[in-house]
Parts: C-alpha cells; sequence; structure tokens
C-alpha cells in the first residue's frame, strides 16, 4: 500500500497555532540560550527580540481563550515549562489599574507585551545597617506595549502597575516556573524597607475553548485528544462522548499510552474546571505543548445544551447497539438458549469476553472464544454447517459485535447473539459456572486457509490494507507530527512469547470493545500486526467502521526479530520520587502506630484484598483525609506499588509531610506471608474510582435492578447518538 498521494492538512485551531508558535519560540530560545539558568544579558536581550515578535501575534492570545478570572484582578496562565521548570512562559493579564508592589524574582525574567501599558520601574537594591530592612534606588522605568520588553536580572526589584484605560496582557518569560521561586520577596514601599517573601500565585491557568468550539474541533479533521481527568466512576456518571478517563492522579502511568505525540491536540474536561487545570500543568511539564481547558467543564458543555453520556467505553457500546439496529444482527433470548441446550440440539455457545472474565463467570456450557478468536477458531467448535452459533458475553455488546463478526466472514453456520447475556441468564433465575479455564482450540490448516480468505474479504469491504515496511517506516518517522499507534491482537500467550519492539498489546475483541482505554487521539493511524492473516483482519475492519481512526495491516517478516514478555510499562515522572519501604518495615511501622496507610488502586482491589489497618481513597481526594494534627508517616499502597510511587510522590510535593509508598505494594505483601484483610471497610470515596458493576452486588435485588437499569441504558444509546449526531459510523454492507 503506497501513501503518495497526499491529501491537504486539516485547517488548524487557533489554538493549535498558538502551540506551534510557543514551540517555534522555546526552540529557538535553546539555541541562544542553551543553558537557562546561566543565560547572559546579551543572550537574553535577543531572546527579548523573540518575545516581543511571539507577543505582537495578538490573534493567538484572544480573550475567549485567556480571560480575566472573575475575583483575580490579574489572572495568569501557564503556555510553557520545562520538566524541570525551566523555560516557564506565561500570558499575564489584568485590569487597568493592577498593580504589584516592589519584588524580585531570584531569577532571570522578561516582559513583552501583548496589549495594555504596563508600567515597570525598577529599582537597585541594597542592604543597610538593619539586617531586617533593605533599601530601594531607582534606577530606570519601562513601559512595556506591544512591541516592547524588559529584561531583568535575578537581583533586580520592580513594580507592575497597568497604566491607561485597556486591559493589559504581557508575556512573562523565566528562568524558573513561579512555583519554584521560593526565596522571592516583597517589600513594604518603593524606599524599601522589610521585605518578606511570598507564595507563587494561588492559581495558574491554562487556555480555555468554548464547548461549541470543541464540538467543531471534534467534527473537524485534524487530530484531537479530549482527555477526562476525573477519577474513573465519577466519569462515568455524565461524560462527552469521545471523552477518555484518564484521571489526573493517574496520568503519569495512562498519558503516554494514551497520546503518545507530544504535539497532539489536547482538550481536558472535569466537572468544572476544578482539576482540568491541575492536569494542564501536569501535562505541559511532562512534554505536551497543545493543551487546553473546556471553559466550564462537563457541567458548562450541558449548559449549552449538547450531549452527555453516562457509562463506560460508550463509543464502543453504542457501536455494538447501532450494529443490531442497522444490521439486523439476529438474536436468541435465554429461554429458548436453555430449551435447545437442555434437549440436546446441535448448538455451540461461545463466549466472547476475555479468558479472565471466562474464568470468573460463564455460562455452564459455553467455549471461551474472545472476540478476535472468532472467525480463526471457530471451525474447530463448529465444524457441521448445521451447527447453531450462539455468542454471549456478560451484557449486550460482545454478543451482537461477535455474533455479527461471523455473519460477516460468511460462515455457512446459522449464527445469533445471547439476547442480554449472562446478565438475562441471572435475572431468569438460572446459575452460572464459575473457575472454569479458557482452552482455546488451534485451527487445522484447511480450517484457517477458509478464515483467511473470509477475513481477508471483511477486511477489502471496509477499505482497509496491508502497508509495506516502507510505508511503515515512514509512518514511524512521520510519528512527531501525526500519531501512530501499533498494536499486536493476538492472545497474551502469544504476544508475550514474541512480538515486535515497541508493538503494544490489544487483544483484538478488547481493542473494539474498548477502544477509549487503548487510544485516545481521534483521527490517528492505528497499524495492526497481521501473524495469521485472519485477527488483525477482522479487528481492524471493526476499527474502520467505528470510524474513529485511519487502520492500516502490516504482515511482519517471518524472520522478523522479536521481544518475548508482557508489554512494558512506561512510567512518567515530573516530581521528585517519594521513598519507598518494604513490607516488613511497613508492619514494624503499623505495630508501632507509625504510620497511617491508604490504598489508591482501585475499591474492587481493595476489598479482594488489601493491608490490614489501610484504608481506600480515590488518589485525588486523598488529601481530604490527612489531618494536621496526624505526625504519622503518611504510605501509599496500591496493586504492584507503581501507582502508589506517583501518587506518594505527588502527595509530598503538594502536603510537604513524610509520605512514603510500599515497594511492589499488596502483592509484595501477600508474598512475604502477610495477612490481607478484606471488605468494604475502610473505603473512603465510594465508587468515585470506578463505576462498581452490578456484577460484584452481594444484594441480588439490587443486583438484579442494576442488570435491568444496564440493559436499559445500553438498549438508548441509539437514540442518544442521533441526538448527539456526530455519525461517525460507516458500517459495511452483507457479503
Amino acid at each position: 500500500m503506497s501513501t503518495s498521494a497526499q491529501t491537504a492538512a486539516p485547517a488548524l485551531s487557533k489554538h493549535t497555532e498558538r502551540a506551534q508558535a510557543v514551540r517555534a519560540f522555546i526552540a529557538q530560545v535553546r539555541q541562544l540560550a542553551p543553558d537557562a539558568a546561566q543565560a547572559t544579558p546579551a543572550q537574553l536581550a535577543q531572546v527579548a527580540t523573540l518575545l516581543e515578535a511571539l507577543g505582537q501575534r495578538r490573534d493567538l492570545f484572544s480573550a475567549e481563550a485567556f480571560a480575566v478570572v472573575p475575583g483575580r484582578p490579574t489572572s495568569i496562565y501557564r503556555l510553557a515549562e520545562d520538566i524541570d521548570g525551566g523555560y516557564a512562559l506565561y500570558l499575564s493579564l489584568g485590569e487597568p489599574g493592577k498593580a504589584q508592589p516592589p519584588h524580585d524574582h531570584t531569577t532571570w525574567a522578561i516582559i513583552a507585551g501583548v496589549n495594555g501599558n504596563e508600567r515597570n520601574e525598577v529599582y537597585a537594591r541594597a542592604s543597610s545597617q538593619d539586617p531586617l530592612r533593605d533599601t530601594l534606588t531607582h534606577v530606570r522605568r519601562v513601559d512595556v506595549g506591544p512591541g516592547s520588553s524588559i529584561v531583568l536580572g535575578p537581583g533586580d526589584v520592580h513594580t507592575i502597575e497597568l497604566v491607561g484605560d485597556e486591559p493589559g496582557a504581557h508575556l512573562h518569560f523565566y528562568g524558573l516556573a513561579l512555583d519554584r521561586l521560593h526565596g522571592r520577596v516583597v517589600f513594604e514601599s518603593t524606599a524599601g524597607g522589610t521585605y518578606r517573601t511570598f507564595s507563587p500565585p494561588a492559581a495558574i491557568y491554562h487556555a480555555r475553548l468554548s464547548p461549541q468550539e470543541l464540538q467543531d474541533e471534534l467534527r473537524g479533521e485534524a487530530e484531537i485528544a479530549v482527555l477526562d481527568v476525573r477519577e474513573a466512576g465519577r466519569y462515568a456518571r455524565r461524560h462527552l462522548l469521545y471523552a477518555v478517563p484518564a484521571p489526573l492522579w493517574r496520568l503519569e502511568l495512562l498519558a503516554d499510552r494514551l497520546v503518545p505525540r507530544r504535539d497532539t491536540r489536547i482538550v481536558l474536561v472535569d466537572d468544572d474546571e476544578t482539576q482540568a487545570h491541575q492536569a494542564a500543568a501536569k501535562l505541559t511539564r511532562l512534554g505536551w505543548t497543545d493543551v487546553s481547558v473546556l471553559a466550564g467543564g462537563t457541567d458548562g458543555w450541558e449548559r449549552a445544551g449538547l450531549e452527555l453520556f453516562s457509562g463506560t467505553n460508550v463509543p464502543s457500546k453504542a457501536f455494538g447497539e447501532v450494529i443490531e439496529h442497522e444490521k439486523h444482527t439476529p438474536w436468541i433470548d435465554v429461554e429458548e438458549l436453555h430449551e435447545r441446550v437442555a434437549r440436546g440440539d446441535d448448538i455451540v455457545v461461545v463466549d466472547s469476553r476475555t479468558p479472565e472474565e471466562f474464568h470468573n463467570f460463564t455460562l455452564p456450557f459455553s467455549h471461551s472464544l474472545p472476540g478476535a478468536e472468532l472467525v480463526y477458531r471457530i471451525r474447530e467448535l463448529a465444524p457441521d454447517p448445521k451447527t447453531f452459533v450462539v455468542v454471549n458475553c456478560a451484557g449486550r455488546t460482545r454478543s451482537i459485535v461477535g455474533a455479527q463478526t461471523l455473519i460477516d466472514a460468511g460462515i455457512p453456520n446459522r449464527v445469533a447473539s445471547l439476547r442480554n447475556g449472562t446478565m438475562e441468564w441471572l435475572l431468569s433465575g438460572r446459575e452460572l459456572a464459575y473457575g472454569r479455564h479458557a482452552a482455546l482450540p488451534e485451527p487445522s490448516e484447511a480450517a484457517l486457509a477458509a478464515a483467511r480468505e473470509q477475513a481477508r474479504d471483511v477486511a477489502q469491504r471496509a477499505g482497509i490494507g496491508y502497508i509495506d515496511a516502507a510505508t511503515l517506516a515512514a509512518f514511524e518517522a512521520e510519528q512527531a507530527t501525526r500519531t501512530l499507534y501499533k498494536f499486536d491482537v493476538r492472545t497474551r500467550e502469544e504476544y508475550e512469547t514474541g512480538h515486535l519492539e515497541g508493538w503494544r498489546w490489544a487483544p483484538g475483541g478488547q481493542l473494539v470493545q474498548a477502544t477509549d482505554e487503548y487510544l485516545a487521539t481521534r483521527r490517528a493511524r492505528v497499524v495492526l500486526a497481521d501473524w495469521d492473516g485472519v485477527r488483525a483482519l477482522t479487528t481492524g475492519a471493526w476499527l474502520a467502521q467505528l470510524g474513529a481512526v485511519e487502520v492500516y495491516l502490516y504482515q511482519p517478516s517471518a524472520l522478523a526479530p522479536v521481544q518475548s514478555g508482557p508489554e512494558p510499562r512506561r512510567v512518567l515522572r515530573h516530581r521528585p520520587d517519594a521513598p519507598g519501604l518494604r513490607a516488613e518495615a511497613l508492619r514494624a511501622a503499623l505495630d508501632a502506630d507509625e504510620a497511617i496507610v491508604f490504598d489508591v488502586e482501585s475499591r474492587v482491589a481493595y476489598e479482594r484484598g488489601h493491608v490490614p489497618g489501610a484504608r481506600f481513597a480515590a488518589p485525588d481526594r486523598l488529601a481530604e483525609f490527612l489531618s494536621p494534627d496526624d505526625q504519622r508517616t503518611v504510605v501509599v499502597t496500591s496493586s504492584d506499588g507503581v501507582l502508589a510511587s506517583a501518587v506518594a510522590a505527588e502527595l509530598a510535593w503538594r502536603s510537604k509531610r513524610p509520605v512514603q509508598y510500599l515497594l511492589g505494594g499488596t502483592r509484595a505483601w501477600k508474598a512475604q506471608g502477610l495477612e490481607l484483610a478484606k471488605g468494604a471497610q475502610g473505603v473512603l470515596t465510594g465508587d468515585d474510582d470506578q463505576s462498581i458493576s452490578p456484577y460484584l452486588f452481594d444484594d441480588l435485588s439490587a443486583r438484579d435492578q442494576g442488570f435491568r437499569e444496564y440493559l436499559d441504558w445500553e438498549l438508548g444509546l441509539v437514540a442518544q447518538l442521533e441526538r448527539e449526531g456526530s455519525g461517525g459510523i460507516r458500517l459495511i454492507a452483507a457479503g
């Protein structure tokens, strides 16, 4: 497949234009002053000229994106910042008359105008005979407006006042970020006198866009990722259709996987902007450059009259409902299935969920055959064309998608989905089987040949094809300007035995069922590794019909080198690491009442087993439960300690108190032979961290009510999609 045919580049939003301009400015500064901490006056003078030019692009700093925040006459917006706080660029806004008393910066600073006149009175500082009082001597006055600037050294003291009737907007560029300038002082008067250190701004904001702007961008042609930074349980209650859950305190673990390209257009969403600006700060420091916040959050989206959705994996689940609605996927209810199985009909029931879910519970007579494996392996379970094949899952989506997968592939058997899956089975008063192990049959040569032919036909009808090694290399070379996801869709065992270097694992059925857990960037490129001619093709065909991304297939060379082992987890860092401690040390600290433990992974995991005495809190609410009078060391734990290490580092930075994390997490505690406690006692934040499945309810009446509500919700998704009006789904015609 060739990529020689070039299409016109999609129109850029003003936010992306600004991000490009800021990136170009920072890149030029790095060339002129490669060491921010040691920049010379001559270098800074050249930088000031660049900053003036950026400030004159007034269209990049509109009042819609950058507004003075009510109650904050001086509002500061972050535009860029290195992970170590260097090269920190801000837009400072103020109403006429805004003024700041004499203060220093302890680092160099450059101010350039965008709008208004910011008058700077600069003073020289000198010691007096009183060690607590210094003197200030006026040195110069500099009015900074559009096209002009001022350069201040680390020891310079100045005042700021917006003169005239025009509101002010000025670019402030520092050698070190504002929240790291702990030694700054402010004087009592322009003559000097006593002075005190002062705190950084209470809030630093990031560019906003309106709900209508975001909807327009979602319907445009350029890449965009919408990240909802609330914990997943709160996200599930109400969210934008295409918002992907990426909780603020888990971004270090998720952001790189969800949005791998650092220049991707990102819009952050929460309830009401209380968390989104914190997330924007984190992503900016970690290297993402085109980050904005949805004005008013989800509340603002709703006030604008736009559609909100509840639930998880909504685009994929809505996709399943559209498939059944438009293609009239046949189904069978639990009564008929029970009767057929009881009388010994020629029928095969396959569970299209993951092997792990199959092990948790399934129909007593079903076979495990995850979604991507259906066409690949079905002939081994149903070699006779007269065998009736029924596909089931826990609810509706994977039953429908699985059944339609077999139908679209043209297998000769009669195929149906089990209506409402194991939920309906339990609602009818029947029992499930627990603890069964998946035993996937290997396809024979003849079965594999037939499956390949059928999968190839479906892929062609879906409009996807193969790229060669040269095209893949070209895609990889373009990753700085175009997002590329590379997935291996085979089973866990196959992937861990040997996969191409740098390729992620996404079992095909889950990649379709839970697309938002694997990729967040709409209109990105997705390449699936095709090892067998079947599974990547059927997975790719569904992704193409879902319509959110461009899909390509790549067939690895038979002699391509491979890596073994599980997919590596990349954890980003932007705070100093908190110290870890081992299980035995934690036990001793607990015995001596010297530590308090918080589990932050998930409520479900906590209830299954946790360190005795630990309490569970969603990470973003953890600080609520720290008493200033409790001087015990705070210890954070998670299932394997990875999330706990990131949360502990952030908590220590914010709280300024001793925080550690349990090395190896709860697994290490258990591996040492230490007892685990179980149950919900100690859960502090309800289901904020994740939506709790009705399957986990102990009360059967509550469970059944949860099932009914869930099924009603799924059935209502088609109508919601029609109201939302995005219309990206494109189903293929019957073969």
